[in-house]
């Protein structure tokens, strides 16, 4: 049972992304949405370090060093980008400029709040980057991670075990298994993956799932 690869679920978090929208996308999977955003949809992609108007990865050999995504990945710029400082990148997001910041995540509450920066492991060192700002500061958090940890424990829980990154932030959650949206009742599942069933999804959350009467099949869209 694996549900979506981490490529289709860029994919999918693409496809929702409304027209008109400016969207952060973080460090790791969430980059990954500059190569699927649909042809012809105005959509403005948005890195903390200075850019608006990013695209997807350059061509072999065409590579800019000082164009690159929040995870030092190389990317392009689309026709009327814009390229400013680091303070002005954080005005923009502070200031609620934007629309959907795309993260990735260790852990999610049925709440929604956000653990994204540290395990609390004394070995590892913490990196919040911007992720707090991003998490106050957006109008929308959609997280895009796998359902489970390599361990097979959950990451979305009653009740967070890291250190929080933000409060009651995240709107929508996209893993391999489902799409779920996070409401004041909990977590309602949206869409499920073609290769689970929802007593299954259930034994692999930490915390109690509701099932949308509305539900869609989670699976990319042909184009």
């Amino acid at each position: 049972m694996k549900g979506l690869s981490r490529k289709d679920i860029a994919r999918v978090a693409a496809e929702d992304i409304p027209e008109g929208s400016c969207v952060n996308l973080g460090v790791g999977l969430p980059t990954m949405i500059a190569e699927h955003i649909p042809n012809g949809r105005e959509v403005l992609l948005q890195s903390e370090q200075g850019l608006l108007g990013l695209g997807p990865a350059p061509k072999a050999g065409q590579e800019d060093n000082d164009v690159v995504n929040a995870g030092k990945a190389h990317v392009t710029l689309l026709k009327g980008a814009s390229i400013f400082s680091h303070s002005d990148s954080f005005l923009m997001i502070r200031g609620g400029h934007i629309d959907i910041a795309c993260l990735g995540a260790f852990q999610v509450a049925q709440n929604g709040d956000l653990a994204n920066w540290s395990t609390g492991s004394l070995t590892e060192t913490p990196g919040v980057g911007g992720a707090m700002d991003l998490a106050a500061g957006a109008a929308n958090v959609w997280v895009l991670m796998e359902h489970c940890q390599r361990d097979g424990a959950p990451r979305l829980l009653e009740r967070c075990t890291y250190p929080l990154t933000g409060h009651q932030c995240v709107s929508r959650i996209y893993t391999n298994l489902a799409l779920i949206e996070v409401t004041v009742q909990g977590f309602l599942v949206q869409r499920l993956a073609d290769d689970i069933d929802f007593d299954t999804l259930q034994n692999l959350t930490g915390a109690k799932l509701q099932l949308s009467p509305h539900r869609r099949p989670y699976r990319v869209q042909p184009s």
